[in-house]
């Protein structure tokens, strides 16, 4: 187990508003959260969780209002052209140094199938995106780039640099794309997922070449005043996020995620959201994902209720966490 596993808050732009979500950004950083992941849609999984705000606009306001670090994930080469990633990573880290962490990952047909460009299958998605961070680490570098390939660069040049080049950090659910990772990437991020299945992921992305660089864990979970409620919540929310990652990333529209989760039980979520009332069970499952390696745990409470979720954790969690 990690000396020090650092605790983050997940930031999840497709179930609140913008504005709500600064508040509990703010909230968690007085609570004693170390960091905090944000997620970057432009639809909702469902139309139930109903928002989508711009991530990146909302970051600068975030770094400016909180004293928290900050990641995201996205997926370059599509709905975002890798010049303008790495442009927008750049600007934020020359004013807010060594608080930015950047992840990529090949995406999902939800968000970028909006460009009306056809959604490529998992292999060429792939070959894009290591195509895309090429790109990105070039003009990191003040290089000037021209690319013709899967995407297109021509005679590019970033003009603001930051001090300090942000880690790109690889978004990965599957041990394959996991161990592809662990050859380029700085790090990983991943989901949580049954224990024998992220067990694979972990030991894929080693032998991947990712031995001894940082991995990072978002951990769905689902927190309320008692079981029941909690349960509810995540069934309520989440129920049309628990498939496969073959499935989340080919699916387009939210009300088809609606029509697969339309068998889901709220029993079916115990495999992939931790339901209790009991904040001590939560800290059960942050150690044993700790123990697997995992250095930043970022807490997802699925549910609506996070005001209640960050005040609970910040007093009853983080503290057994702390160095």
């Amino acid at each position: 187990m990690p000396a020090n596993p650092k605790i983050g808050y997940h930031v999840s732009h497709e179930q609140f508003r913008p504005g709500e979500l600064l508040d509990y950004a703010l909230f968690a950083a007085r609570a004693g959260f170390h960091t905090a992941l944000s997620s970057d849609h432009f639809c909702p999984w469902s139309r139930k969780q109903g928002q989508s705000g711009f991530a990146w606009t909302w970051l600068g306001a975030a770094f400016q209002a909180t004293s928290l670090n900050f990641g995201i994930v996205n997926a370059p080469g599509q709905r975002y052209h890798p010049a303008i990633i790495a442009q927008a990573a750049a600007t934020l880290c020359e004013m807010y140094p060594g608080r930015f962490w950047l992840g990529q990952g090949s995406g999902q047909a939800l968000n970028e199938s909006i460009t009306g460009e056809k959604w490529p299958g998992k292999a060429i998605r792939n070959d894009r995106l290591k195509e895309c961070v090429d790109i990105i680490r070039a003009l990191w570098a003040g290089e000037t780039v021209t690319w013709d390939g899967l995407v297109k660069v021509e005679e590019a040049r970033l003009y603001t640099l930051p001090e300090k080049i942000p880690p790109v950090i690889g978004a990965a659910i599957t041990p394959e794309t996991a161990r592809w990772m662990g050859g380029w990437a700085d790090g990983l991020i991943t989901i949580s997922q049954p224990m024998d299945q992220l067990e694979k992921v972990v030991e894929a992305f080693q032998e991947g070449g990712g031995a001894g660089k940082p991995m990072f864990l978002k951990v769905q979970l689902s927190y309320d005043s008692n079981d029941e409620k909690a349960r509810y919540g995540a069934f309520s929310q989440w129920k049309s996020n628990i498939f496969n990652s073959s499935m989340l990333s080919e699916l387009r529209f939210p009300w088809q995620f609606e029509q697969a989760a339309k068998f889901i039980k709220p029993a079916d979520l115990d495999r992939y959201v931790h339901i209790s009332a009991e904040p001590g069970v939560h800290a059960e499952w942050i150690e044993r994902y700790a123990q697997l390696g995992f250095e930043l745990i970022i807490l997802h409470n699925v549910n609506t209720e996070q005001e209640q979720f960050i005040e609970v954790f910040g007093d009853k969690v983080l503290p057994i966490f702390k160095p």
